[in-house]
């Protein structure tokens, strides 16, 4: 079973308790991300897992969002987790392997991403990728400012503060390092769809793997995003075709190309792959 994530760049977050929404979700996103937590309110919680049990989804793109370890409702989550056909589960709040390992022992079989969205959780993103059963991390910008008495991930100008910025990109390294999939947090500003267009294009451009949304208006700039353009294609494609029969550094174009470079332009074939 594969350790990465391999689903597409745009997953949309549904609520668990909106199932007349989860085949529209499903169909406009790359994958869906059914929500048992913050999305749901106290009262909804059994009716949404209700519905995520009987949900007639394809497995292979979609996630089910479980609360963290602490919370009321965690092993209810994982019980209709195991009901249903789903075995893709999202740990809100992950702070330490052994969370993992209580989703494992619960639900055999399931690949987790975990959600680092505290203060102990980013801190602890290294180990948590290290898990076996871990197939992405993703962060969290308000959770992780509010655990910390902050309130703003933000600032005027509508650019991450210095902290939110260290805990993505120590979430994309801890990713990255361990083989897994850094899937980038969600932008709150549904309206501002240049904007998202940017920080996605700015997610591709680091080594993310998808992004999440909570608007499907989210989806095609995400898309885009993280799709490279007929140019950088053929470029990256030239450059691999210009590279074999070679080894160590060759000039192309009047530039040099070492090992780096043709990293860079796998990366890009892939991701054309993977937008098809």
């Amino acid at each position: 079973m594969s350790r990465r994530l391999a689903m597409g760049p745009a997953l949309l977050f549904c609520p668990g308790d909106r199932p007349d929404r989860f085949q529209k979700a499903a169909d406009r996103a790359d994958a869906v991300i059914l929500d048992l937590e913050d999305a749901v309110g106290p009262d909804a919680k059994d009716a949404a897992r209700a519905a995520i049990v009987a949900a007639e989804l394809d497995p292979q793109r979609t996630v089910v969002r479980v609360q963290a370890r602490g919370a009321a409702g965690f092993r209810d989550d994982l019980a209709a987790v195991a009901a249903s056909p789903f075995r893709t589960v999202m740990l809100a709040k992950a702070e330490a392997p052994e969370e993992i390992d209580a989703i494992v022992e619960a639900v055999p079989g399931t690949r987790v991403i975990a959600l680092l969205e505290t203060a102990r959780g980013v801190l602890a993103a290294e180990a948590i990728a290290d898990h076996g059963a871990v197939v992405g991390l993703m962060w969290g910008a308000e959770d992780l400012v509010a655990s910390m008495g902050g309130t703003s991930s933000r600032g005027e100008d509508g650019a991450y503060r210095d902290v939110a910025v260290h805990a993505r990109s120590r979430v994309l390294l801890a990713a990255t390092a361990f083989g897994k999939t850094a899937i980038d947090a969600i932008r709150t500003d549904i309206a501002d769809v240049e904007g998202a267009h940017a920080e996605a294009l700015d997610a591709a451009a680091s080594g993310f793997g998808a992004k999440a949304c909570i608007h499907p208006g989210h989806v095609e700039p995400y898309r885009r995003a993280f799709a490279p353009t007929a140019e950088q294609l053929d470029e990256a494609r030239r450059i691999l075709a210009a590279a074999e029969g070679t080894s160590g550094v060759f000039s192309f174009e009047g530039r040099m190309v070492d090992e780096p470079i043709l990293r860079h332009a796998r990366s890009v074939v892939a991701r054309a792959g993977s937008a098809t």
